[in-house]
């Protein structure tokens, strides 16, 4: 948890960073390595700050590597290491996961890098070429071009080609450089058009060259010759492959997502691939001598297509893929906090209806709002969403991962621009409620689809429907509308029962069943907190500078967490009704959910395709919960990687204290008068009346037998036969087993300080040698005190005047009780003869009294007020 100068808290003190999910690929081309220790080749993608690498053959994740401190700008790799760039350094990477080398020595952001033997080639956006040693870090040579006639696009070794680089530039020329004599051997006058990729042919002397007309040009550059040329009208050429399994195709990517395969013995296009992704082409790669395929895009995909049909069109043969448009809803499903259910703007699927042979291309608005409820999922469907500008709301399976059998609407209902806003389902999963823009709520049956009734007799709401809740057991619905009212209806008969006016229009609305705690998101950027069985409110917040996005009940009910687009999440504890924690983000949330078992939220963001995972830290960890202060300014927090946050062990010399998390120290009372327990164990004091019954249930049956210990040198006898010799056995019966009572005649501690007492009235000392004894212990200590067994009347005297302190004081309570009950139960028989003893008693009977009439007057009070509160809530 960071801290400000002061020790006072800037960043969250409840969530951390975590990781990030549904992140497979970015507009940064991929790169293909193959293990020849395996035989396998792995498929490495960026994603941010970090790269995944995957396993060809199934597409699972082997590795995800550790984060850079900025955005990987661009990939490449040989046979051991990967190389990242971020910004205007970049870094090698060994198996797949740790920083082993880092670059540092350009001044503006490197775009492009080629592994060079032992040596690795950068080039930055100002066409300044870098030559890097790998393992001594070092600069081996620095070219340096005038990006104004030659600008850096593509860089290229090509093949048996020692010791040399081929360069393309935006201006369209290209050059062959020999690296290690630092010369020009030719210049290619190019075609007048900007080279935006460069790729090896299977053949010797052949290079693809891509250019940023939609041009392909083959050419031969040992003798400066175009072989053939290839037009695409895709836009231009953004990565080229060849297939080197026997088949002399070219593949080659374009902006707009579609792959063109060209022939290269009969010069001509064969086939294409259209919409092999939603956005551009980031990269493709021919698996050397397999018919496959590798692309992945800024679409969040990587797909893998194999070429085995006979008209030489790829199919898509796996694939990993997220959302391509940043969310607009995320919720947990389910109990176990397995399982997130997401969804996002632009929803493009092939729906496979029942009774259908033919599969339908249905395209549906985004998605604004969804529930679930897994209670019959098995039996029918059990998702319910509502569609941006759509009056129909869709039902999905989850166990099947389609879309459902019904589209939920009104029949009668056929204007234009009415559309759906709300939706909720029963605890049951077998009804829906769907609130409309008109202020209509209705009920469906979410198995037959049939519709069920409606709140009110025309419209539930004057408004839109901004939101509706079902509780726990189907006897409560609570809809909102933006004309600012809260109604309260009968689920079964669809009568209204409350009605209350807000302070300001709702924006969205969440109900915590187990609690019945409803939270109510305003238009003037505060939150409401309802109790829906007394229909009062209970809580307000306020705080936010931004619309409320999003909001999320902790498990048990006691924490509110609040999205909004100021950028900030904010916890609220409900019941003391105090902001708890804060935090801003660099890009403003747009959803917020907890999961049922309380160790992840997990939020999702402006501009962001994944899904990102804070942990709580109130799990693992001590963490304060006071109230933040008025002015208290939170700090801006990263949002996680895909990469499982580590953390970070720091010295305890670097840890400053903070008078935020020092420890609250309880004195031993609060108050003179409140009647106070010890902190000591019941097994110390509970069991002190019946310790003679605990000895005889534990007495054995006989005494345990003490083998007899061989000495260390067996004797033997002497002779000419060894024989040992049998130990002489004392059978002296003359020998006494009676122990010395002289040794049981010494005074203990403990009453020595009974006798300190008489003198200075002090009975702390020995209170506290009776705590650290144990119940055999203390009832040897209380037995010893009578004449009878070495003690004194007066010691006797001294003992009840510390009872009486412990009452005085109204500490130790259980203790002073214990410990004077054995008193009388050792002592009962000799107390009325000794005056002494009998007075002290008098004075103890009267404390004890009242300090019991006291406790039962409290009781009996407390007894009242909770009867008097089960009966309230019960009528």
């Amino acid at each position: 948890m960071e801290r400000d100068a002061g020790g006072g808290r800037t960043a969250s003190a409840l969530f951390a960073g975590f990781r990030a999910l549904g992140l497979f690929s970015n507009d940064i081309p991929h790169v293909v390595r193959f293990n020849a220790l395996k035989r396998r080749f792995y498929v490495t993608t960026c994603v941010g700050k970090s790269f995944h690498t995957y396993d060809v053959q199934k597409l699972s994740l082997v590795a995800v590597s550790n984060s850079l401190p900025q955005d990987i700008c661009c990939m490449a790799a040989d046979g051991k290491l990967v190389f990242a760039a971020y910004g205007n350094v970049f870094s090698a990477f060994a198996r797949n996961k740790e920083v082993v080398h880092t670059f540092k020595g350009h001044k503006a952001e490197i775009h492009l890098l080629q592994p060079f033997g032992d040596h690795v080639i950068s080039v930055d956006t100002d066409s300044i070429l870098i030559i890097w040693h790998i393992y001594s870090e070092e600069e081996y040579l620095q070219l340096t071009f005038d990006k104004s006639v030659f600008k850096i696009s593509a860089i290229l070794h090509p093949s048996t080609y020692l010791n040399k680089i081929l360069l393309g530039s935006e201006q369209g020329s290209l050059q062959l450089w020999n690296v290690k004599s630092n010369k020009l051997l030719y210049t290619f006058p190019g075609w007048k058009v900007g080279v935006t990729a460069l790729q090896q042919a299977p053949a010797v002397d052949v290079v693809a060259v891509g250019l940023m007309s939609g041009q392909v040009i083959i050419h031969n550059i040992k003798f400066d010759e175009t072989l053939m040329k290839f037009r695409q009208d895709w836009g231009p050429i953004t990565s080229i492959s060849f297939r080197t399994d026997g088949h002399p195709i070219m593949a080659a990517g374009s902006p707009c997502g579609h792959i063109g395969l060209w022939d290269l013995e009969d010069k001509k296009f064969i086939n294409q691939m259209r919409n092999a992704h939603s956005t551009a082409i980031a990269g493709l790669t021919f698996l050397h001598r397999e018919p496959l395929l590798v692309t992945n895009g800024a679409d969040n995909a990587l797909r893998v297509w194999i070429f085995d049909g006979p008209t030489g069109e790829g199919r898509l043969l796996r694939f990993r893929m997220g959302h391509s448009a940043p969310l607009t809803k995320i919720r947990y499903y389910g109990q176990n906090g397995q399982q997130i259910l997401s969804a996002r703007l632009i929803n493009k699927k092939r729906v496979k209806r029942k009774g259908l042979q033919n599969t339908l291309s249905v395209r549906l608005p985004p998605i604004t709002k969804f529930a679930a409820e897994e209670a019959r999922e098995s039996d029918w469907d059990g998702i319910i969403a509502c569609h941006q500008g759509k009056l129909s709301c869709s039902t999905w399976n989850y166990q099947r991962s389609t879309i459902g059998a019904y589209f939920l609407k009104p029949k009668e209902l056929k204007k234009d621009d009415v559309t759906a806003t709300a939706v909720d389902i029963t605890s049951c999963g077998n009804f829906a409620v769907i609130g409309l823009s008109s202020g209509t709520v209705d009920v469906y049956n979410m198995q037959s689809g049939i519709h069920r009734g409606r709140f009110g007799e025309d419209q539930a709401h004057k408004g839109s429907v901004r939101g509706v809740a079902v509780d726990g057991l189907n006897q409560l619905t609570i809809t909102t509308g933006s004309e600012g009212l809260l109604k309260f209806w009968n689920f079964k008969n669809k009568i209204l029962i409350h009605s209350m006016s807000l302070d300001s229009s709702p924006n969205m609305m969440l109900l915590h069943r187990d609690s019945g705690i409803l939270g109510l998101a305003l238009d003037d950027f505060s939150i409401s907190v309802l109790d829906i069985e007394t229909r009062k409110i209970v809580r307000e917040f306020s705080g936010h500078q931004g619309q409320i996005n999003d909001m999320a009940f902790s498990p048990d009910g006691r924490w509110l967490i609040s999205a909004s687009m100021d950028c900030s999440i904010r916890t609220w504890d409900l019941p003391s009704g105090c902001l708890i924690d804060s935090f801003l983000l660099d890009s403003a949330p747009l959803n917020v959910t907890m999961s049922p078992t309380g160790d992840f939220l997990a939020t999702s963001h402006v501009d962001h395709l994944g899904i990102y995972l804070w942990s709580n830290i109130s799990l693992y960890s001590v963490v304060s919960l006071r109230p933040l202060p008025t002015d208290y300014v939170p700090s801006v927090v990263m949002l996680p990687g895909t990469c499982q946050t580590e953390d970070v062990e720091l010295s305890e010399e670097t840890i400053e204290p903070s008078d935020e998390m020092i420890e609250y120290d309880s004195p031993e009372q609060l108050n003179e008068q409140l009647v106070t327990l010890s902190l000591l164990p019941e097994s110390r004091w509970k069991n002190l009346l019946n310790l003679d019954v605990i000895k005889k249930k534990n007495k054995p049956k006989e005494p345990p037998k003490v083998p007899k210990s061989a000495p260390f040198f067996i004797p033997t006898v002497p002779g000419l036969v060894p024989r040992y010799a049998v130990p002489e056995q004392n059978n002296d019966p003359q020998q006494s087993k009676v122990v010395h009572l002289g040794i049981l005649a010494q005074k203990s501690d403990f009453f020595l300080k009974l006798e300190e007492g008489l003198v200075n009235n002090k009975y702390d000392a020995a209170l506290n040698l009776l705590k650290e004894l144990g119940p055999s212990g203390i009832e040897t200590e209380l037995r010893s005190l009578s004449p009878e067994c070495g003690g004194s009347v007066e010691v006797m005297q001294s003992f009840l005047k510390m009872i009486g302190m412990m009452l005085d004081r109204k500490r130790d309570f259980e203790l002073a009780q214990a410990y004077l009950a054995l008193f009388l139960k050792l002592h009962l028989k000799m107390l009325p003869s000794e005056p002494k003893l009998l007075e002290e008693m008098t004075q103890l009977s009267s404390q004890v009294e009242g300090n019991w009439i006291h406790l039962q007057s409290l009781f009996n009070q407390s007894m009242c007020i909770l009867n008097y509160i089960k009966s309230a809530l019960l009528q």
